[in-house]
C-alpha cells in the first residue's frame, strides 16, 4: 500500500500543470457569487472542472472568511470504480495533488477504526475522482489543513451519520460531501428533477436515492447529522452541464450547499 496516494485524474478532471491549475481555480473563486455565511458542511460537485468547476467554487468562496480556523477537513465521496461495503479509508499519510501534498489525519483515522462499517481500501481511492477532484479548491482557500477522506460505498444513512458524528469536532473541523446530482436526463427534465432533489435537502428530508444524487448515501448521512446539530442548509448554485459546457440533451445536474449553525427562525436560502 503506498502511503502517498499521487493523483489519478489530474490533465484529465482538471488541469494537470501547477500553474494552470492554480489559475483556474483562482479564476472560479473569484468569479464566484458571494454568499454572507460560516459553514460547518458544504456539499460540492465533482465533474470535471470545464463541467461543475464554478458551482463547486460557489461553496468554496464562502470558506475565504474562516479559512484561517479550518484545520482538518473530513471529505466523502461516493465510490465510482471499486465497490466497497461501508466507508474506506485510503491507509497511507498523504494525497499528491499538482499543487502539492495534503497530510492524512491519521489520528482522526485511527478514532473511528472501531467502527464496524469503517475499513481501509487504498484501492477504492487509487482511481476515485469525487474526492481528488476537490483538493487543489481545499488547497487554494484554507492555509494549513490536514484531510481524512471517506470513499462511501454500500452504507446507510445511519452509518454514514455514526461516522460524521465521532468526527464532528469544533470550528477547525469542515465536512465536506461530494455529490453530483441527476445523470443523462433531457435539460428541462434535469431541471425539475434536482430542484426536487434540492428542495429535499433544505428540508432535511432524506434519503436521496441514488438516481437523484450520485453521492445520495454520504449528503443523506449529512442530513441526518444536520438535524442532530441543528443545521440550517442553504443553496449556493444550481446548474446542470447544459449550462456550463455541455449539450442540452443529456445533461448532469450540479448544486453547492452549505450548512450552518443557526439560531432557530433563521430563513433558509431557497
Amino acid at each position: 500500500m503506498p502511503a502517498i496516494r499521487p493523483p489519478a485524474v489530474a490533465g484529465q478532471f482538471y488541469p494537470g500543470d501547477p500553474g494552470e491549475l492554480a489559475l483556474a481555480v483562482q479564476t472560479f473563486l473569484a468569479e464566484a457569487s458571494p454568499f454572507d455565511l460560516i459553514p460547518k458542511a458544504l456539499i460540492v460537485p465533482h465533474a470535471g472542472y470545464i463541467y461543475s468547476g464554478a458551482i463547486a467554487a460557489t461553496a468554496y468562496a464562502t470558506l475565504r472568511p474562516i479559512a484561517a480556523r479550518i484545520r482538518r477537513v473530513i471529505l466523502l465521496g461516493p465510490t465510482h470504480r471499486v465497490a466497497v461495503r461501508g466507508l474506506a479509508l485510503p491507509g497511507g499519510t498523504a494525497f499528491d495533488t499538482p499543487m502539492g501534498r495534503v497530510m492524512l489525519d491519521t489520528a482522526a483515522a485511527q478514532s473511528i477504526a472501531h467502527l464496524p462499517q469503517v475499513g481501509v481500501s487504498a484501492q477504492v481511492h487509487a482511481l476515485e475522482h469525487s474526492l481528488e477532484v476537490q483538493l487543489p479548491f481545499l488547497q487554494s482557500v484554507l492555509a494549513d489543513f490536514t484531510l481524512l477522506p471517506l470513499a462511501v460505498g454500500m452504507a446507510s444513512s445511519e452509518e454514514v451519520a455514526e461516522v460524521l458524528e465521532c468526527l464532528w469536532g469544533g470550528e477547525e473541523t469542515l465536512i465536506v460531501i461530494s455529490s453530483d446530482l441527476s445523470h443523462y436526463l433531457p435539460y428541462a427534465t434535469s431541471q425539475r428533477v434536482d430542484k426536487e432533489t434540492v428542495q429535499a435537502i433544505l428540508n432535511l428530508e432524506e434519503p436521496i436515492p441514488h438516481d437523484r444524487a450520485c453521492g445520495g448515501t454520504p449528503v443523506s448521512g449529512l442530513i441526518l447529522a444536520a438535524r442532530q446539530h441543528h443545521l440550517t442548509p442553504h443553496l449556493l448554485d444550481l446548474r446542470n452541464s447544459g449550462d456550463t459546457a455541455g449539450s442540452r440533451d443529456q445533461v448532469v445536474g450540479y448544486a453547492a450547499l452549505a450548512f450552518t449553525q443557526e439560531e432557530s427562525g433563521h430563513e433558509t436560502n431557497a
